[in-house]
């Protein structure tokens, strides 16, 4: 876990209704911030950062959906990381990125994650949890 503690030059945060809908518009308002940000869309930094979020969200709304309660999402800009925060009601459900089986249709995208980020991780709070994920700059 990163324990680097750097203070953001930039921050965004919003809350999503725990539906698919919902999650689309975390990776749309994504990918348009970071554009305000000066990181054009369709650039490396936009397409990946567009890929963790979707993945980030589709799992808050699939395993981290309590009714009546809405995920958040935070993107923290610093000097060097972007830091990807999803925010969700179920702190007992935590992600893994282990390596499905070859014919599961499920459990690959943490491996994604894993794969795309620098570093990720989950953060628990007394209700919920936080799963991250940064990309070096």
């Amino acid at each position: 876990m990163n324990t680097e503690i750097t203070t953001p030059t930039a921050e965004f945060t919003q809350r999503f209704r725990s539906t698919r809908r919902g999650a689309r518009l975390a990776r749309h308002l994504a990918v348009h911030q970071l554009d305000a940000w000066g990181y054009a869309y369709g650039s490396e930094l936009s397409d990946t950062a567009a890929l963790i979020v979707a993945e980030l969200a589709a799992n808050a709304v699939t395993h981290g959906r309590v009714p009546g309660r809405d995920f958040e999402l935070r993107l923290r800009l610093t000097e060097t990381r972007l830091r990807i925060e999803v925010a969700d009601a179920r702190g007992e459900r935590a992600p893994m990125a282990g390596t499905p089986s070859p014919d599961a249709e499920a459990g690959r995208g943490m491996v994604l994650v894993a794969a795309l980020a620098t570093d990720w991780g989950v953060s628990e709070h007394e209700v919920g949890k936080t799963v991250w994920a940064e990309l070096v700059l």
